[in-house]
């Protein structure tokens, strides 16, 4: 289809008075709430994705910066890098501290804004809608092929002692936030690559930077989903804030 029959064809279906144009009324998400949560969890970026497929805007008769389900908005690609309806992808970010990139020294966070579903295209763009949306979405945005997670897994019911070894550290938790409190999304930089496992349990330690003081226990945590190098946690038991820097070390 060209851009001038894809226009006129969103023109003829969404004609209507107001000042943008809307896609498909959006529907209810008819998925539990813990693949819901991990679909929009967090997790580490250690460089600049190499992601070409962005959101460059929407169909408004002014500029806008963000959307939200039931908004159209475009994507820079079309049938000729292979864009089909009906194909669904992840919209996400890099969130950072300041100007720097990610690196290993200082990852970034990537954050799932939610995923659109392609609703028209031509040569070289698309029009999509958004299916869910986790956070606002916004130009700039990049894509990546959509697939769900597994359910939560179940957490390990073995009380083991904690292996003092290996600490790991926490890098950071939702949103590039340095504080995290019970029952929310954290990343740690242990991994499969280190024994860690779906549904293992993690104590939390704080150093009070004190000579002659043992590590304070802060709380507990359960992984939720694995990476070779890296780990989300979900915080199960908090008796004081986790802080990005505080020691874990896996019950293993």
């Amino acid at each position: 289809m060209t851009r001038f029959g894809l226009t006129a064809a969103l023109l003829g279906a969404l004609a209507a008075p107001a000042a943008a144009q809307r896609g498909p009324a959006p529907t209810s998400v008819r998925l539990p709430s813990d693949v819901l949560t991990l679909a929009c969890a967090p997790f580490p970026a250690f460089e600049v994705p190499n992601q070409p497929l962005r959101i460059t805007g929407g169909q408004d008769s002014v500029a806008r910066r963000i959307y939200a389900p039931g908004d159209l908005v475009t994507i820079n690609a079309g049938t000729t890098s292979g864009i089909e309806v009906g194909q669904e992808y992840f919209v996400r970010r890099i969130e950072m501290d300041g100007d720097r990139e990610p690196s290993r020294a200082y990852p970034g966070n990537v954050r799932t804004a939610g995923w659109v579903r392609i609703y028209a295209i031509d040569e070289d763009m698309s029009l999509a809608t958004i299916s869910y949306a986790c956070d606002s979405v916004e130009v700039g945005d990049y894509l990546e092929p959509f697939s769900l997670p597994p359910p939560m897994p179940v957490a390990s019911s073995d009380t083991l002692a904690p292996q003092k070894s290996n600490y790991g550290r926490i890098l950071f938790g939702a949103d590039h936030r340095r504080s995290i409190g019970k029952g929310e999304l954290f990343i740690v930089d242990r991994g499969s690559d280190h024994g860690v496992t779906p549904g293992a349990r993690f104590v939390v330690y704080h150093d009070k930077q004190i000579p002659g003081n043992f590590l304070f226990e802060v709380g507990e945590a359960v992984v939720v989903e694995v990476r070779p190098d890296t780990s989300t946690l979900l915080a199960t038991l908090s008796r004081d804030a986790f802080i990005a820097g505080d020691y874990v070390a896996l019950r293993k």
